[in-house]
């Protein structure tokens, strides 16, 4: 096991048999956003994009939350601290915003590694767009999602009006963002949302394995695979089938494909490196 520096307790990070094991770590918080965790995820993921021993990433919170979204005290102490010193304009606060997004939810759903959301408890607001910007989503069967913008008067960030769209269709989106109603494990699995559902008690053992098993496989075949099927979401079929074509020379030859296909013939694992 790796320990990676994030230069806070407020989120840790290891290396475990080639998963990255993000933690968001304020659980008498329910793992809120805030000015120290934040940043600290933004560089993580950087340095994790070019971790050669890195296969797949695994964001998960600690306790029995997920990230319940953007801390409301800090939101309102912002507030005070902006009005005491010189006004920002609309125009700057929407651009600080953007950045914001950009660096952390797109970074996240364009980073070339395999991003997995283990969901131990509440993915809520900018939490639950942190997770629908994953690759994949796995929920312990106690946990929820809910989109929780309006309750605070809202209209949502850091893509969750991209992301929930694309996943389970535009009407049921509309619902769950008017309504922000709760949405437990199973009908989130029956939507689409989750991929796996484990026992509350073994989770994130559970999560780790499901992580580990893609670490294992060849993570730059999968790295081309996602951006493949990202970037087939908004362009022509020739454009797409110019990137398959592309990422697929790449790919034959590699020794991902010569390991692959080698351990296809003697009826073997494959063992990628």
């Amino acid at each position: 096991m790796q320990e990676i520096d994030t230069g806070t307790q407020e989120l840790l990070c290891k290396i475990v048999d080639h998963v990255a094991v993000i933690t968001l770590n304020k659980p008498h918080k329910k793992n809120a956003l805030g000015d120290i965790l934040t940043p600290a995820l933004r560089q993580t993921l950087l340095v994790l994009s070019d971790h050669d021993e890195v296969g797949c990433i695994m964001i998960t919170g600690a306790g029995n939350a997920f990230c319940s979204g953007g801390d409301v005290s800090q939101m309102d102490a912002g507030r005070k601290s902006r009005a005491a010193s010189k006004p920002h304009s609309k125009e700057e606060k929407i651009e600080n915003l953007l950045i914001a997004q950009e660096t952390l939810t797109q970074r996240i759903f364009e980073h070339p590694k395999i991003t997995v959301a283990a969901i131990p408890g509440a993915a809520a607001g900018a939490g639950l767009s942190i997770a629908l910007a994953c690759d994949l989503r796995l929920i312990s069967e106690q946990a929820f999602i809910t989109t929780a913008f309006a309750r605070v008067g809202l209209t949502g960030d850091y893509g969750a009006s991209w992301f929930l769209p694309r996943l389970i269709g535009l009407s049921k989106a509309k619902e769950l963002f008017y309504s922000s109603d709760r949405v437990r494990a199973d009908e989130g699995k029956e939507l689409g949302l989750f991929h796996e559902v484990y026992p509350h008690e073994s989770f994130q053992e559970n999560a780790l394995s499901y992580c580990k098993a893609i670490a294992a496989g060849p993570s730059l075949a999968f790295s081309r695979m996602k951006e493949n099927l990202n970037t087939g979401l908004n362009q022509s079929l020739n454009e797409s089938l110019a990137l398959e074509a592309r990422n697929m020379v790449e790919s034959m030859g590699s020794s991902e494909s010569k390991e692959a296909i080698a351990a296809f013939m003697e009826k073997r694992p494959a063992v990628f490196k």
